[in-house]
């Protein structure tokens, strides 16, 4: 069985904020892919989920909020289309979706906080940097010390291999 995988917040620059959308792999934690926008449309989160699809293939579960980018027709239209099964938190409910909840607080008090990042292009640049070193270095306690790639790769090489 795949993993679900699930999205989503927003970050304060300097000047104004963004919104960032994550597509995670729930059973590793490994950041399949990733999009920063300016305006919460569904577009960003589209090519980010499109991106994950194109690279990693179909989970069989999809978990979302319910916020309008993840309800609008393009982005269900694209989980639709490959036969994934949507799931979505109750309103309100953040437990719904604990792994990214978690993944927003490392994110958050480990690189977004420290950095006080001031422009769009400096954030880009600094969690390009921050997402390699969390699926390939940071070790997770509830993967046995491993890093989200060594479990995401390794899981995959077994089912290919079986």
């Amino acid at each position: 069985m795949k993993f679900p995988w699930s999205t989503q917040p927003y970050i304060r620059l300097k000047q104004g904020f963004v919104y960032l959308t994550v597509v995670m792999d729930w059973y590793s934690r490994y950041v399949l892919s990733w999009e920063i926008s300016i305006t919460m449309d569904e577009s960003f989160c589209v090519s980010a989920l499109e991106r994950a699809l194109r690279i990693h293939g179909s989970p069989e579960i999809f978990n979302t909020d319910q916020g309008s980018q993840y309800t609008g027709n393009a982005f269900t239209g694209v989980l639709k289309n490959h036969g994934i099964r949507i799931s979505m938190d109750g309103k309100g409910r953040a437990t719904d979706n604990i792994m990214v909840e978690r993944l927003w607080r490392t994110v958050k008090y480990e690189d977004i906080y420290i950095k006080d990042y001031e422009t769009v292009e400096h954030l880009i640049r600094g969690l390009k940097e921050y997402f390699s070193f969390y699926n390939n270095e940071r070790p997770h306690q509830s993967l046995g010390s491993k890093t989200p790639f060594e479990v995401y790769f390794k899981d995959r090489k077994l089912k290919k291999a079986a």
